[in-house]
Parts: structure tokens; C-alpha cells; sequence
């Protein structure tokens, strides 16, 4: 796992030109390490900020605005560890809800030394195009491939936090990946997970083969079925147990494509996840479908808009398992 760290306010060290190189597919720029190592096929540009900004104020909503799940020693968390932190957006407010830097020896990211800086959270990805400009002093930027070893001691980390990582780890990963991140938590640690099952579902079964969301789902999973499990999140569960973590709880709750229930706080989840769903539905598949399953551009285009639609259709209640 060869790694990259800085900060953003400091350039620490020079990051490694073949991250920063980008191939533009249909006018979406793509990280090429990522497109050609088969890591991730989504966006990286300003567009996919914008979406995935939008997509962590709807996961706030729709976790009444609980950054951490787990009951964290009262005397706070010393280190934590962000997996695919992305735009950065959960890691940066957890680092301003936690400014207290651990003050010792062994603050600094694992083998690379910063005088005159403390580390409370650090944020991994294979992406470092669409890190923040800021971050607090407390947080670290790493570029690092998941589906690789950890390179982080053991015993490391408080709390380790993996979002919406399924489009990125390899299928034959996840056992390890849990694995890697028990060995990495301290005693007592707590590890948090968030996917999403990409297998659009309705509230009341009107959603039908027929429907463009339906063939999304279908042609999105197929597209990335041969090295992606966008089923994982009804395994964490079971992937957890497996791994040896105790004291597992896990939940799914349905989140609402637009503003459709009549239950007042999921219609405004609902709401604002709209122009959300909108842009996720264009941006996650537009690689995979047109160059993995070569869907002509048109085809696809045609598959976005109506399927775009149909996520603001009140009458379809249709829903992403979370």
C-alpha cells in the first residue's frame, strides 16, 4: 500500500503524477490510475464535488445530523480513520467537532514525520482531486488504494468510518478490507459502515421492469458486476460477524428518491435528496454503461432522462435501500 500524505494548507509532499492524471469521458473527467486499475469509475471533477456535497447533506438529514453512531469514550476520540473520504465533507466536520489533538510521539501519519502538527483524523483515497483547498490542522489527507493492505498499525484507531464504498472496493476485498480495519482499531474501538444498495426499489410495488429506474439498477450492476459488490450492504452484517467484531448493529432504512412520503420528515429527506438522485443516477453509470457494457451514448442519455424523471414522479415512491 504505497501512500501519499499532506495537508492542505502545507504542502507536505509533492503527490505522485500518475493520481493527478485525468482521461475526460463524454465531457466527466475521470481519474486514469483509478479507470485503468479498475478502482473506481466515477467522476472526480467539479460536477461529482457538487453531487457528493449534496449527497452528505442528505445523509446528515437522514441521520438527524449525527456525524458518529457509535457511544465513544466521554473523554473523546483520539484517532480516527476516514476510508474513501471523497470531497472530504465527513471528515472535515468531524475534525471541527473534535479540534483536541492527541499530544504524544506518535501523532504523526504512520511513517512519514510533520514537525509542529498533531493528526486526529486522517481521510484515505485513491482520489485526491476532489479534497478540500482547507481542512483543519487536525486533519490529514492520504492517497491510498483500500483494496490493498493497511499499512496503519494496529491498535491504531477510535473510530474507523467507511461510507459508500462499494463502487470502489473489490468484491473479493470486503472480508479483508473488515479484517484490516479490526486489526487497525484499538481495544474497544467501533467501526462505522455506510452502503447503499443500488437496486432501486417502491414503497408500494408500482415500480416495474418497464421503468427506466428499474433498468438502471439492472444495467448499473451488470456494468460492474465482474469486480464491484453493489450488493454489500445487505452482507456487513454477516462480513462483520466473520471478521470477529462484536456487538454488531445494523439498520436499513429506505431513502426516498424525491419528496413523495407523507410522513413528514421523510418527505423532506425525500426533498432534498432529489436533484441528488438526479445527478447520482448520470454520474455513477456513465463510465461503467458506456465503456464497460458499450451502451451508445445516445441509448444512455435516453435511459438518464427518463429514469431522471421517474425519481420525481410522486405516484412511482421509489427508494434506495440505505
Amino acid at each position: 500500500m504505497t501512500h501519499v500524505t499532506w495537508s492542505p494548507d502545507s504542502q507536505t509532499e509533492d503527490l505522485d503524477d500518475k493520481f493527478l492524471q485525468l482521461i475526460t469521458v463524454h465531457d466527466r473527467d475521470f481519474q486514469r490510475y483509478s479507470i485503468e486499475h479498475k478502482i473506481y469509475f466515477q467522476p472526480v471533477d467539479d460536477d461529482e464535488v457538487e453531487r457528493l456535497e449534496l449527497q452528505h447533506q442528505v445523509f446528515n438529514k437522514a441521520f438527524d445530523d449525527r456525524l458518529i453512531f457509535p457511544p465513544l469514550p466521554s473523554d473523546n476520540p483520539k484517532k480516527i480513520l476516514d476510508c474513501g473520504h471523497g470531497t472530504g465533507a465527513w471528515a472535515v466536520e468531524v475534525a471541527e467537532q473534535y479540534p483536541q489533538c492527541e499530544v504524544g510521539p506518535h501523532t504523526t501519519p504512520p511513517t512519514l514525520s510533520f514537525a509542529n502538527h498533531c493528526v486526529k483524523v486522517i481521510g484515505v483515497d485513491i482520489s485526491p482531486q476532489m479534497s478540500p483547498d482547507y481542512a483543519p490542522d487536525n486533519l490529514w489527507f492520504q492517497v491510498d488504494d483500500l483494496n490493498r493492505p493497511f499499512t496503519f498499525p494496529s491498535n491504531h484507531f477510535d473510530l474507523v468510518h467507511s461510507r459508500m464504498q462499494a463502487t470502489g472496493i473489490d468484491r473479493a476485498r470486503w472480508l479483508s478490507y473488515i479484517w484490516d480495519i479490526k486489526r487497525v482499531l484499538k481495544p474497544g474501538g467501533w467501526v462505522q459502515m455506510v452502503e447503499m444498495y443500488f437496486n432501486v426499489q417502491s414503497d408500494n410495488g408500482s415500480l416495474t421492469e418497464d421503468h427506466a429506474l428499474r433498468q438502471w439498477s439492472t444495467k448499473f450492476m451488470q456494468s460492474l458486476n465482474d469486480t464491484k459488490d453493489l450488493r454489500v450492504g445487505t452482507r456487513l452484517r454477516d462480513l462483520m460477524v466473520a471478521a470477529g467484531m462484536d456487538q454488531v448493529d445494523v439498520k436499513m432504512i429506505p431513502l426516498p428518491l424525491s419528496g413523495w412520503s407523507s410522513d413528514p420528515r421523510a418527505r423532506d429527506i425525500g426533498a432534498a435528496n432529489l436533484e441528488c438522485t438526479k445527478q447520482l443516477l448520470s454520474a455513477l453509470a456513465l463510465y461503467p454503461m458506456t465503456q464497460r457494457l458499450r451502451m451508445p451514448y445516445e441509448e444512455f442519455q435516453r435511459m438518464i432522462s427518463r429514469a431522471q424523471e421517474e425519481a420525481g414522479r410522486p405516484g412511482l415512491k421509489a427508494y434506495f435501500p440505505l
